[in-house]
């Protein structure tokens, strides 16, 4: 589990996002291993004797099940990693792969994820599997709630923040 919290360092810093990082190993396991897990992980492993940087742990692919009101069930992507050293060799093709095969036999109609505008590789890679950039095509916009806000929202005190206008 420890080699999970340093990849998920590494697709952060790959990701510029490395500051945002406050996931702990205690709460992976708190999370994803309950009788009730908010997460599924899938893991590429290879044998020993083929390690990379000393690893055998070589990259994941972390998801969970949504629901979209008017398309029903859904599977949300969160990450999927693999180390740099491996990639472009199928590991990332498998993962989406058994995704994907998880999904339909979840009765699941979407498999929905985010990428960075800056990560051209996997805008290709996605693309190039057949998946739509809903940027463009539905003007989409990505919000979230930070916990400093979900208290306030919580607590009734959310409504009326100033916030710049959208565009």
């Amino acid at each position: 589990m420890e080699r999970d919290c340093e990849q998920m360092q590494e697709l952060a810093a790959y990701e510029k996002l490395a500051d945002q990082v406050a996931q702990t190993t205690e709460g992976l396991v708190q999370d994803g291993f309950t009788q009730a897990p908010y997460y599924k992980c899938l893991v590429a492993e290879v044998p020993a004797d083929q390690a990379c940087r000393g690893h055998t742990l070589v990259g994941y692919a972390l998801y969970f099940f949504s629901y979209v009101a008017w398309k029903g069930r859904a599977v949300y992507l969160e990450d999927l990693y693999v180390m740099e050293e491996l990639r472009g060799q199928g590991i990332g093709s498998a993962f989406l792969r058994v995704v994907a095969e998880i999904a339909l036999q979840n009765k699941c109609s979407l498999l929905n994820f985010v990428v960075l505008s800056a990560n051209f590789p996997g805008i290709d890679f996605y693309q190039a599997k057949g998946a739509v950039d809903l940027t463009k095509l539905e003007g989409c916009h990505l919000f979230r709630f930070e916990q400093e806000q979900l208290a306030k929202l919580a607590a009734g005190k959310g409504q009326n923040v100033t916030a710049p206008p959208s565009q």
